[in-house]
């Protein structure tokens, strides 16, 4: 499978709200959006008992993969298994659609039925938390603001108020406990299959941005150390 491009980039507040009046005026809201153009995802992250996906990350392994279940706008009648494979700036994401049933059977360890399912990367995760102890790690959720452009299936997102549920793994609770993340990052990422269209470099051209390796589940594991 051939990787899209991405790029993420940190901002300030001032720079958030320049951006998305830029973005509003150039590019289109995702059509999942609501009225104010966001939407709330809610992410839980897997991991191993000796935090392999989060080392990989921190030492810079080029070629890593991380696995997590998702949800929108904590709307369970739609929830997304991803397991997301990064090289360099390369990113691959294979998903696969499982009911909340299934969800929550993952997450308690209840996972014999997934061997012999026919879905490959329910397989695929029985084989890695079967024989590597891969486990639910911590709930990511998030603001973001959405926008695509058809040329280069391009998508920047703005992802803000980013928050960490510590070691609290109660995925389908709206209620659970979640704290922001130290420094309160605001991210700009720019994501593109073979080009990136001048319109949207220069619309998302800030002077005062600095190119990031940053990973929003890595910067919500901070409290656990």
């Amino acid at each position: 499978m051939k990787g899209r491009h991405e790029v993420k980039h940190y901002i300030n507040m001032a720079d958030y709200y320049v951006l998305r009046s830029r973005l509003n005026a150039v590019l289109m809201p995702d059509s999942h959006a609501g009225a104010d153009g966001t939407y709330q995802i809610r992410s839980l992250y897997f991991d191993t008992a000796d935090n392999k996906a989060l080392l990989e990350k921190l030492n810079g392994v080029r070629k890593r993969a991380k696995y997590r279940i998702r949800y929108y706008n904590y709307n369970d009648s739609f929830i997304q298994l991803e397991k997301k494979i990064k090289d360099g700036n390369a990113c691959i994401k294979v998903s696969e659609t499982i009911t909340r049933e299934e969800a929550e059977k993952i997450i308690s360890g209840d996972i014999e039925w997934m061997r012999e399912c026919d879905r490959p990367l329910l397989n695929e995760l029985y084989v890695k938390m079967h024989n590597d102890g891969l486990k639910p790690s911590t709930i990511v959720e998030y603001t973001r603001d959405p926008f695509t452009f058809p040329a280069g299936n391009v998508r920047v997102t703005l992802d803000h108020h980013i928050r960490t549920g510590i070691k609290n793994i109660d995925f389908f609770d709206p209620e659970c406990v979640t704290v922001p993340i130290p420094d309160d990052v605001i991210l700009l990422e720019v994501k593109w299959d073979n080009y990136l269209p001048d319109i949207v470099r220069d619309t998302v051209q800030m002077n005062s941005r600095r190119g990031s390796a940053f990973s929003k589940y890595a910067a919500c594991r901070a409290y656990d150390f």
